[in-house]
C-alpha cells in the first residue's frame, strides 16, 4: 500500500495511475533472452536472438500476412455451444465464457478474406489460447465455411493450424468434424484451388489427422512440434528411445513429412509466392 491507495480519493486515485502493460519484457522459453515486448511484437512475436516462436494472435497474423493489414472478418453460422451439457471441475458452457472474454473471438478458429500481394485469399487461423486450439462443432464450421468462400469466390484457402487435437467436452461430435473438414478439402481440390497449410506450434491429434496433412504444400514454422499421438506416449508404446528432434519441423522437413521451415518474417513472400505458381497450372486444368 502506497499514498495513494491510503489518503488519494479514487476518482482522483484513476487520473493519477498510469495503465501499463503488465509484462514490458518477454523472456524466450528456449535461451531465457529477455526481450522488450514492443520489439518482440514488431518481430512479430519472433525473439530476435534465439529465433523462437512465439504465439500470435489471430488478428495480429492476419494484419501482418494481407495486404496494408486489411482484411475481412468472416461470419460464422451458429452451432450447438454445448451439445453434451459437458462438465469436469466446471462447465463446459462456462469454460467457453472465459475463453471468449479471454481472446475476443467466438471460438478456436478466425476466418478472413483479402490480398496477398494483389492475390485474392481466404485464410483461417486457429488459436491455442481458446480451449488449446482444440476442434469442435464451430471450429470444424468456420473451417468449412472458409472452403466454401474460397470456392466460391475462386480463391486459395490457406490455414495456420496449432491445436491440442479434437475437443473433449463435443466428444463425438468433435470427432465427425475430422471428416467435415477432410470432404471440405477434397471439395477444394476439385474445384481446382490451392490448399496451402502452414503448421505452427503445436499441431497435434486429431488436427494432424485430418485437414492439417491434406495441403497441396505443407510449410512449418521453425521448432514446432507437429504429430499425432505424443512422444512419449509413443515411446512408452514402441518401448523405444525416440531420435532427438522427433516431431520436430525440422525433421519432418528432412523425412519428407512437410515441405518446408519457413521463419514467420519470410512467410507472407513465400506464401504469396506460392499462391501465383499453384493457381497458375490449376486454373488451367480446370
Amino acid at each position: 500500500m502506497n499514498w495513494i491507495s491510503n489518503v488519494v480519493p479514487p476518482k482522483i486515485r484513476s487520473f493519477l495511475r498510469r495503465d501499463t502493460p503488465e509484462n514490458l519484457w518477454v523472456k524466450c522459453p528456449e535461451s531465457g533472452e529477455l526481450v522488450f515486448h514492443k520489439d518482440l511484437e514488431a518481430n512479430l512475436m519472433v525473439v530476435p536472438g534465439s529465433g523462437y516462436h512465439m504465439p500470435i494472435a489471430p488478428r495480429a497474423r492476419l494484419a501482418s500476412l494481407l495486404d496494408d493489414g486489411v482484411y475481412e472478418e468472416l461470419a460464422i453460422p451458429e452451432t450447438p455451444s454445448d451439445p453434451l451439457r459437458f462438465r469436469d471441475v466446471k462447465r463446459y458452457s462456462d469454460r467457453l465464457k472465459e475463453n471468449r472474454a479471454k481472446t475476443g473471438a467466438a471460438d478456436a478458429v478466425t476466418v478472413a478474406f483479402g490480398k496477398l500481394e494483389g492475390q485474392d485469399v481466404a485464410v483461417a487461423i486457429q488459436d491455442f489460447a481458446f480451449q488449446g486450439g482444440t476442434l469442435g462443432l464451430a471450429a470444424g464450421e468456420a473451417i468449412v465455411s472458409g472452403v466454401a468462400t474460397a470456392i466460391e469466390r475462386r480463391t486459395p484457402f490457406l490455414i495456420f493450424t496449432t491445436s491440442g487435437g479434437a475437443r473433449m467436452q463435443e466428444g463425438m461430435f468433435a470427432l465427425t468434424q475430422m471428416v467435415r473438414t477432410t470432404v471440405a478439402v477434397q471439395r477444394l481440390r476439385a474445384a481446382k484451388l490451392p490448399y496451402i497449410v502452414i503448421l505452427t506450434n503445436p499441431t497435434t491429434g486429431g488436427v494432424t489427422a485430418s485437414y492439417a496433412m491434406l495441403g497441396d504444400v505443407h510449410i512449418a514454422e521453425p521448432g514446432a512440434v507437429i504429430g499425432f499421438a505424443g512422444a512419449r506416449v509413443i515411446e512408452q508404446t514402441i518401448r523405444e528411445r525416440l531420435p532427438d528432434g522427433f516431431q520436430r519441423a525440422e525433421y519432418l522437413r528432412d523425412h519428407g513429412m512437410i515441405d518446408m521451415v519457413v521463419p514467420r518474417p519470410q512467410q507472407r513472400q513465400t506464401i504469396a509466392r506460392l499462391c501465383r505458381l499453384l493457381a497458375r497450372p490449376m486454373a488451367e486444368a480446370a
